[in-house]
């Protein structure tokens, strides 16, 4: 049987609401002979929407590709995202994190550390463009919760790259307003079990759960 899928070519093309979803199918299927089986054909529906009905008439060899195709990109650690586009709309990193107010503060720290609201902590981080210049930018105000649905759909570049952006900076939020920490020494290690049985959680979701771990994003 020939289908045609889609396979996305780097994390710009896999967005926030797919990972999520990634996320909890490895966490609700711990256990299990056939496991590593379904988590891959559930792989190809979820980012190369291929129905799982559809998935399991492909040859085997062919879903092993595409699996590996995809761990390799969701391994990646990419530089920080200063803009994307979502529909007819230009998203901008904070120009400037000092200007960051206490509401945004307060937003972004109980978002954060949590992959399930991790779509509200990008409103905080990115918000739409209304002038620029260049590779210049002014970034409209934050008004809370009225980009959350929309965030949904940000690229997975931006937000591991916003991600290890806080952790190679070494920022403590709780004192974000006051001042920076020294700079991480920690270099980010990936286990090796990915690489051997092929599925699972990806490597960089331990790296990024580990580097949440060390944000001090709480108020002492």
């Amino acid at each position: 049987m020939q289908i045609e899928i889609e396979v996305p070519s780097n994390l710009s093309e896999i967005t926030l609401s797919q990972y999520k979803r990634y996320l909890k199918l490895v966490d609700d299927n711990e256990d299990g002979d056939l496991r590593s089986q379904f988590i891959s054909f559930k792989m190809l529906e979820i980012f190369c929407n291929v129905p799982y009905k559809s998935a399991l008439k492909l040859k085997m060899t062919d879903v092993n590709k595409v699996v590996e195709h995809l761990i390799s990109i969701l391994n990646t650690q990419p530089e920080l995202v200063h803009s994307f586009t979502i529909g007819d709309t230009e998203f901008g990193f904070i120009p400037k994190l000092d200007d960051m107010t206490f509401g945004e503060y307060i937003d972004l720290d109980n978002s954060l550390g949590d992959w399930k609201s991790m779509h509200k902590a990008m409103a905080v981080l990115y918000r739409p463009i209304d002038k620029r210049i260049g590779k210049f930018y002014q970034i409209k105000e934050y008004t809370g919760d009225n980009y959350h649905e929309a965030m949904e759909l940000t690229p997975l570049d931006a937000v591991f790259g916003s991600m290890l952006f806080f952790y190679h900076l070494g920022i403590d939020l709780s004192r974000l307003m006051m001042n920076y920490l020294e700079v991480a020494e920690n270099q980010i290690t990936l286990p090796e079990d990915l690489q051997r049985n092929g599925v699972g959680i990806n490597q960089f979701t331990h790296s990024l759960k580990e580097m949440l771990d060390d944000m001090k994003i709480s108020q002492q």
